[in-house]
């Protein structure tokens, strides 16, 4: 997702040098045409492919935004296309009007710093053909001032480029660590804080992504410590909260790690284990109920009360995807484990046969 995020803002800057490049051709095409600075007027094949494609590509972008284009081959090539222009017309400049060749090449240099301030690759593409085209024509009587010309706008491209790309690493780099402080908020809004066990919208979720999977053979687990109302009572809310914390990771470590684990409540939790049967996921509520009773969390201050900290379980097997219903008939089972002297595990079948 991040990546794609960043893929797009590149493509939205490059689709903008892309418009203003071909938008700023057009222009330096029909200012040659008109060529207003000098006596000769000539409009040469290079000239009016420079029009034509600026024009036609402007519009195909418009009409077909999906498609890319190479920036660097059509640099080049509009490049070579003006070298052409002024290898044509240079002839026919009369020697008075030396000056021709410095602001033909400050032209293209000018529109390539304009569209390509931040592409030194496209701007070299575009402009060196020219510099080289002006550099053999002029055959040494202006070296020094094109090279000048040449080296302020390259100078300047290069450290705008050196830039822009600190920038766009601090930039990808700030967006990153936005996007995972992101994934991060959205995992915790998922998580009980408290057991670091899902909570019912991270439940919810991992259910529509096991059935996006297609499983199909899964057992609701509902568990519920045993008296916990007393014991928050007698010992506090913060014994009651190491007891939960204590309690949950037990149940985590009896499950296996596909499993689904959710605090659904302030005492009850909830199990999906998944791609197996009522018959196996007895005894992992068994494992469960075992291991929460070996935590040995003291509860003796009541004679109606159980010696240690337990839990009673309730499972339903899931037809059909349906989770609504298999929690209702584990509820029940739940319900009716309680009833049964608690510490005690009773499934939707067994509790059918019972009653």
């Amino acid at each position: 997702m991040t990546s794609q995020t960043w893929r797009s803002l590149l493509q939205e800057k490059y689709q903008l040098s892309l418009r203003l490049f071909l938008f700023l051709n057009a222009l330096s095409a029909l200012f040659s045409m008109l060529s207003p600075l000098f006596r000769v007027k000539m409009i040469t094949v290079p000239l009016v492919s420079i029009l034509t494609l600026s024009i036609g590509l402007l519009i195909w972008r418009w009409v077909s935004q999906a498609r890319t284009i190479s920036l660097n081959l059509i640099s080049l090539l509009f490049g070579l296309l003006w070298a052409w222009h002024i290898y044509l017309k240079q002839p026919h400049i009369p020697q008075h009007e030396s000056s021709y060749l410095i602001i033909a090449l400050m032209s293209v240099l000018f529109v390539g710093a304009l569209a390509f301030i931040n592409n030194l690759k496209a701007f070299i593409c575009h402009c060196l053909p020219v510099i080289l085209t002006v550099l053999w024509l002029d055959q040494g009587q202006h070296t020094i001032r094109m090279l000048y010309a040449v080296a302020l706008p390259m100078v300047g491209i290069v450290i705008q480029h050196l830039i822009q790309k600190r920038n766009d690493a601090f930039a990808q780099g700030l967006m990153f660590k936005l996007m995972e402080e992101k994934k991060t908020l959205t995992d915790l809004s998922m998580v009980d804080p408290l057991t670091g066990l899902y909570n019912r919208r991270g439940f919810q979720n991992r259910l529509e992504n096991l059935f996006a999977l297609g499983s199909e053979r899964n057992v609701v687990v509902v568990l519920d410590i045993d008296h916990f109302k007393a014991y928050n009572d007698h010992y506090g809310h913060m014994m009651g909260d190491q007891a939960l914390a204590r309690v949950s990771a037990a149940i985590r470590d009896a499950v296996r790690s596909r499993d689904i684990v959710a605090r659904f409540g302030g005492e009850e939790f909830l199990v999906l284990l998944t791609n197996t049967d009522l018959d196996m996921a007895r005894k992992t509520a068994e494992r469960i109920r075992q291991r929460v009773f070996d935590l040995r969390i003291p509860h003796r201050f009541n004679a109606e009360v159980a010696t240690n900290v337990t839990i009673s379980i309730g499972l339903a097997p899931m037809h059909e995807r349906d989770f609504n219903d298999a929690f209702k008939l584990a509820d029940k089972a739940l319900y009716k484990a309680k009833h049964l002297g608690r510490n005690h595990i009773l499934t939707s079948e067994e509790m059918e046969t019972e009653q």
